[in-house]
This record gives structure tokens, C-alpha cells and sequence, in this order.
């Protein structure tokens, strides 16, 4: 581990709207929680595209753009790395940066396919360095809140998690086929959005162990070929020569939890009007809390109040009473509120805490393992629908 005397020298592969998030966490990490990280410098950020790359590192204040993963991987003063590319480069950029000795931070999903999580997890497991995995979500006050009142049973038993994850940035059928609508069945809508509520709802209620009346479809089957390089979500020139589009952009299913919890899932990117729709709500016999990342810095909240007049769901508003707020942003108080950068600012912290064994880290983040196996809930997602809607057996963790 790299001792608290010795600076971290950290980059970021990848310069699209994720790559800029972490650049901008590292960034920012000096400044929240107080003392105890050693200095980070922001060596470099990578993208093939070194326009791109240029202009994120002058942005973020990083030393330099570099045009390749490779250019990182043999810089030997670079300690920590985040990869934020297409899903089917992350095993090999992750391997090379292991075996040079790096910290890795890979962006979800964790691979293109099954195969290659299980390589990453395994690969984990002999590691020397920390490898860990960007479910952002987890360091949501809001949801690190709810996940609080589950674990103290203040929703009493649970009844239902009902969880969706609706986005519209591939409504427009002239949208360019980039990276993320190619890959087969489980890598599109599943595999970019749907990761994240899946581990948003294992995270709050345990493990999943059976999915079952899955569906997957996709509404625009057919998308323009791109002229150049497409960034994130973003329109770009597009050719009059069409390509099929190789995943869903629809999918629903239920869910048994191992403590028997019932849930039900659906995630979509042709949901019109819905810009970033993360919502979930989780039911007791005794309570119910409900998120939407459409407002992020709160949740809704209900229980058995002494007065049955005035019971009803209430908004709790992020403040110093939540977890990550006390020492997370600049002003500390309540009402103030919490936004999707900052997530990505504690993220980052709790990445660099690990990596320089700080006496008093923040949460661990995910592990190649956890995210393998939200994979093999995806894969079990796909065999359902194959199959008619059959329950399958998830693999139990790790």
C-alpha cells in the first residue's frame, strides 16, 4: 500500500461525461473528510480522441492528455486509475494496469461479457493492488440513508422493493449506433442502467437469489452509422448507412430476495422524458422509503407515527444527518442538499482511502466480485426471457 508520506498520482482513461466525473472526484477529494489522504496528483488523462483528452485535462487541472491506455499503463509514476472506456476494453486495460503494479477503479458493468468478469474477478483475487468498482450510487446520502433504516428494521419486514431505472438518451431513432448499442442480449439497457439499480437494490436488501417473468425488447432496431468519435449520449454526424442494433433497450423482470423479499424491476433508454430516472421505493410492514434521482438530495420517508392523523410519507432533505454529508460539502447544513458530482467525489475518496490504508476510510467500494455477480443476475435476467419467462436460479456470492 502506498504509505500516507508519499504523494498518489492518479489518471483517468477515458474522457467522455464519466471520465470527466472521476477526473473531477479526484480533483475534489483533498477536500472533503478532512486530513489523513496523502496529496493526489492528477497526472494524466487518457483518450484516444486527445482533443477530447486535452481539453478534460486542462478542465480538471490534470498534468497532461495522454492518446492511449497504454501511455498510462507504462507511465511508472502513475499509482491509481480509473477506466471509464467501452465495456469490452475494460478486461484488458484492466490486466495490463494490475500487472504493472496500478490500482484500478473500473467503471460498470464490469466487462463486455460474462466471460470476461470472471477473468477481472479472478484476476482480483491474486491481486496485489486494490481493484475496485464504480457503483456510484452507493454513496448517495439519500440511499446510503434507506439502506440504514432496513438495517435497523425501522420498515419492519420487507415486502417489496420495486426499483426502475428509465432513461430517454436513446429516444431519438437517428441517434448514432456508437459502443453501447452493440454486444448482444443483457449489454444494453441491463447492462448500462440496470446495473446500477440491480446493485441499488442489493445494496439496500440483501442478496437476490431468483429472477424470473423476464422480457427484453428493443424499439429501435436499426441506428445510423457515426461519422466520427460519439461522446457519451451525445448527438453526433451520422452516415445514410444504417446498423442493426444488437441489444434491448427494454427490459423487465421480478426478483426473490434471499430473505424472500419479493421485487420487481424494469430499466429502459427509450423512456421519453426522463432524462436520469433511477427510482426505487422498498415496503415494510412497518414503513416505506422512497428515492428518485430526479431529486437527488432527499427521500421520501413513512412510519407508524403515535398519531395516526398525521402520518403520511415526509421528505427528508440531505443534511449533516445523513451518511457521506457531515464533511462531504462545502457548507454543512441542513436543507443544503447533495448532487450526482459529489457522489462521484466520495466515490473517488473512498477509492484513494483504500489504496492508501487510511487509519479511518470511508465504505470500501465494490469489488470485481460484487460486480460479477450483478452480471450473473443479468445473465440469469437473459435466460429468463429466452425462456419464456422461467425462473432461474441466481448463483449465490461469492
Amino acid at each position: 500500500m502506498t504509505t500516507s508520506a508519499k504523494p498518489l498520482s492518479v489518471a483517468v482513461i477515458g474522457a467522455g461525461m464519466a471520465g470527466r466525473s472521476h477526473a473531477a472526484g479526484y480533483r475534489n477529494v483533498n477536500t472533503v473528510y478532512g486530513a489523513g489522504l496523502p496529496p493526489v496528483r492528477l497526472a494524466a488523462i487518457a483518450d484516444a480522441n486527445l482533443a477530447l483528452g486535452e481539453d478534460a485535462a486542462r478542465r480538471y487541472g490534470f498534468d497532461k492528455a495522454l492518446p492511449s491506455w497504454e501511455a498510462v499503463v507504462e507511465d511508472p509514476t502513475i499509482d491509481a486509475v480509473s477506466i471509464v472506456v467501452g465495456n469490452a476494453l475494460h478486461r484488458p486495460i484492466a490486466e495490463a494496469l494490475v500487472a504493472a503494479g496500478k490500482h484500478v477503479l473500473c467503471e460498470k458493468p464490469l466487462a463486455g461479457s460474462l466471460e470476461d468478469a470472471r477473468a477481472m474477478a479472478e484476476l482480483e483475487r491474486s491481486a496485489e493492488v486494490v481493484t475496485a468498482v464504480g457503483y456510484t450510487f452507493r454513496r448517495s446520502p439519500a440511499i446510503a440513508a434507506i439502506r440504514e433504516h432496513v438495517q435497523r428494521s425501522e420498515l419492519g419486514d420487507l415486502t417489496l422493493f420495486s426499483g426502475r431505472y428509465w432513461c430517454d438518451y436513446a429516444t431519438d431513432p437517428n441517434g448514432p449506433l456508437s459502443w453501447r448499442f452493440k454486444g448482444g442480449p443483457g449489454s444494453g439497457a441491463l447492462g448500462d442502467v440496470g446495473s446500477h439499480v440491480i446493485d441499488a437494490a442489493e445494496y439496500v436488501a440483501g442478496p437476490i437469489v431468483e429472477v424470473s417473468g423476464a422480457t427484453l425488447s428493443t424499439q429501435i432496431t436499426k441506428r445510423p452509422l457515426p461519422l466520427g468519435a460519439v461522446v457519451g449520449h451525445n448527438a453526433a454526424p451520422v452516415s445514410d448507412e444504417m446498423g442493426e442494433v444488437e441489444n434491448e433497450d427494454t427490459a423487465s423482470f421480478t426478483a426473490r430476495f434471499e430473505s424472500g423479499l419479493v421485487g420487481s424491476f424494469s430499466v429502459t433508454r427509450t423512456g421519453f422524458g426522463l432524462p436520469n430516472g433511477l427510482f426505487f421505493d422498498v415496503l415494510g410492514v412497518g414503513g416505506r422509503a422512497s428515492f428518485d434521482q430526479h431529486r437527488p438530495a432527499e427521500y421520501l420517508f413513512d412510519d407508524a407515527q403515535p398519531d395516526a392523523r398525521t402520518r403520511g410519507a415526509r421528505t427528508i432533505i440531505a443534511g449533516p444527518n445523513l451518511p457521506y454529508f457531515a464533511g462531504g460539502v462545502p457548507m454543512e447544513a441542513a436543507g443544503v442538499g447533495a448532487s450526482n458530482a459529489d457522489n462521484f467525489t466520495y466515490q473517488a475518496r473512498a477509492f484513494l482511502d483504500q489504496v492508501a490504508g487510511v487509519a479511518q476510510p470511508l465504505p470500501a467500494c465494490a469489488t470485481f466480485a460484487d460486480a460479477l455477480r450483478t452480471m450473473e443476475i443479468i445473465q440469469a435476467v437473459v435466460e429468463s426471457s429466452g425462456n419464456s419467462g422461467a425462473s432461474v436460479t441466481v448463483p449465490p456470492a461469492a
